[in-house]
């Protein structure tokens, strides 16, 4: 059984480091989460992630809460929460009362720059990362081939690309367990209804 102080400390380690919201914090998750501790696997943790996108909220909160439930039940989901959430809470509540004095300093402006940088190369990881688990076949290459003309050329939004995309690997799964079933409704080559 996890300990509630490993689940909370582990988190807080992912939230402090975490710049950039939801995607950038994708490859420090699967560092922790499924490399130092092994509380979960890649695939589980992709498909974690998903519903925490698919889901309301915060990405960051709603993927700790899962993986905190999976490993203590309620307190767990709580306390892993928590962990995500303090080191922000506290970093945001530090900055508020400063960052008007220093919003002008040309400074404080490169040094913005350079976070943005280096959130867009978090963010290209982490696409990348989850395109290799994810891309299997020639069909889940064309779905996103798909998704990514529909949001960046029509400008569907993401939440109706996600629901179609469910509904498309659905309908598709119930079609080939379909063909791999017999007239009979037995599956082909398994020997039954030729009696």
């Amino acid at each position: 059984m996890t300990p509630l102080w490993q689940l909370f400390v582990s988190f807080a380690k992912v939230g402090v480091m975490t710049f950039g919201g939801g995607m950038a914090m994708l490859p420090l998750l699967e560092d922790e989460l499924v490399r130092r501790r092994g509380w979960i696997t890649s695939e589980e943790l992709l498909d974690i992630y998903a519903i925490g996108q698919c889901t309301p909220g915060v990405i960051a909160v709603n993927t700790a809460t899962f993986v905190g439930y999976r490993r203590r039940g309620d307190i767990g989901g709580i306390v892993a929460t928590a962990g995500m959430v303090f080191p922000s809470l506290v970093i945001i509540l530090a900055l508020a009362s400063v960052i008007r004095a220093f919003a002008g300093n040309p400074w404080v402006e490169k040094a913005f720059s350079g976070i943005r940088i280096a959130v867009c190369a978090l963010i290209l990881k982490s696409v990348v990362s989850m395109g290799r688990k994810s891309v299997i076949d020639v069909l889940t290459a064309l779905l996103l081939v798909i998704s990514i003309g529909l949001n960046l050329f029509l400008g569907i939004s993401t939440v109706w690309i996600v629901l179609g995309t469910v509904v498309f690997a659905v309908a598709c799964h119930f079609i080939k367990a379909g063909r791999s079933r017999g007239p009979d409704g037995n599956r082909s080559g398994d020997g039954e209804g030729t009696k």
